[in-house]
């Protein structure tokens, strides 16, 4: 289908011809052809046809709030949330831990955890979430196509960006991978470089979703 829908607009027959034309093709000529269909990108900017939008995924995660606040700008997508509770803990940064402070963050949250059962007990459910520190987790939903999670990828990848997110987008990318390779492989801007709390959310990531 991703095939047939690259070709579609530089062809003269119609869509089911097209599905005709690429499923003759082997594997190997399948993901060479999806190669030279998408070029070679200069810079994350230059996307590839229209065709992607053909393939869409849907991705639950759990991550902290402030990292699903950041995904959930990206307009070309739809995302569904629950609401934001304690239930799933949250966050301690390694920095803070090194930096002799993961105490005092964790008395923040506390504080923050009390008045949020404080106003969900004076029957103000609906308010109590914005009582809660951004580290706290929340789990969502995020459906989109294939072109849209090129250009989330990408960008969330970059190291200059908050880990969370960096490593919901290198999840992202492999789930992709494991089901279209060649949609996976046409995303050469991702920045694969680490560091230790990169390597540890990845690793929580990949333990929740196997719950």
């Amino acid at each position: 289908e991703l095939l047939a829908a690259l070709v579609y607009e530089s062809s003269a027959v119609s869509e089911e011809e097209a599905l005709r034309a690429v499923a003759s093709l082997g594997d190997e000529e399948r993901a060479a052809l999806v190669r030279d269909l998408v070029g070679a990108r200069e810079n994350r900017r230059h996307r590839p046809g229209r065709g992607f939008e053909t393939l869409r995924y849907r991705f639950e995660i759990v991550s902290d709030y402030g990292a699903f606040r950041d995904l959930q700008r990206h307009r070309l997508l739809t995302c569904q949330w629950q609401q934001l509770s304690p239930g799933l803990g949250a966050d301690v940064p390694h920095e803070l831990a090194e930096a002799g402070l993961a105490g005092e963050f964790e008395r923040a949250l506390d504080v923050s955890r009390a008045e949020y059962e404080r106003l969900r007990g004076a029957g103000l459910a609906d308010e109590a979430p914005y009582a809660l520190c951004l580290a706290f987790r929340i789990r969502y939903v995020l459906e989109l196509d294939a072109r849209e999670a090129l250009h989330l990828v990408e960008l969330r990848s970059g190291r200059e960006g908050h880990p969370s997110y960096r490593a919901v987008a290198h999840e992202m990318r492999r789930a992709i991978a494991a089901v279209h390779p060649s949609v996976a492989a046409a995303m050469t801007f991702v920045d694969d470089s680490t560091e230790e709390r990169l390597e540890r959310l990845l690793s929580e990531i990949r333990n929740e979703s196997r719950r």
